[in-house]
């Protein structure tokens, strides 16, 4: 994408890799898309930086679908039946490996966290997001004085990889605006 465009791409997993790598741990759990997964972008990042640390990466199937309404909520919101088997299945197989920590390597997984901490401790889990932010706030920071705006000022583009009709009715579970811009579908 950097080649194709004059804008500054700042990738999460290469971002967060980072600081993984230095964790404290042996064994690192991942919890991610199916195509996050199948790129093995995490477990290739972060080796890159500690060979040593082994690293899984599982994709749960139904955990964005749950996130974003597509599992009947009735399923998944008391925590019990059908739906807290969705969560838990994917989790009992990542406990098998023995992860010291398990990165929710997906926006929509934090969510999870109320059903997830029902059999792991929430300390064992990382949202990378935090990480994302402070890896953008100290590249972003020294440019503040390079032109800074308002908040109230300049634009927002959204750029998608696919739909643009679903990635607005996703965003707007996230961010709150009253209209969301023509979307530009990468190709």
């Amino acid at each position: 994408l950097k080649d194709n465009y004059n804008f500054k791409i700042y990738p999460v997993i290469q971002s967060v890799a980072g600081v993984l790598a230095e964790l404290p741990v042996e064994r690192l759990g991942v919890f991610a898309t199916k195509a996050t997964v199948n790129s093995g972008a995490y477990s290739r990042e972060i080796q890159k930086l500690c060979p040593c640390m082994e690293v899984l990466e599982i994709a749960p199937p139904e955990w964005v679908q749950m996130v974003e309404g597509s599992v009947p909520l009735s399923l998944w919101e008391r925590g019990r039946g059908e739906g807290l088997d969705l969560i838990r299945k994917p989790l009992e197989k990542m406990l098998k490996f023995k992860p010291e920590k398990i990165v929710l390597g997906c926006t929509h997984y934090p969510y999870l966290l109320p059903l997830l901490t029902q059999f792991a401790p929430a300390d064992m889990f990382i949202d990378p997001s935090t990480y994302f932010a402070q890896y953008l706030a100290s590249a972003l920071l020294p440019k503040v004085g390079e032109g800074a705006r308002r908040a109230d000022e300049g634009e927002e583009n959204f750029y998608t990889s696919s739909s643009p009709e679903n990635f607005v009715k996703a965003a707007q579970m996230f961010y709150k605006v009253e209209n969301i811009p023509d979307m530009i579908e990468l190709q």
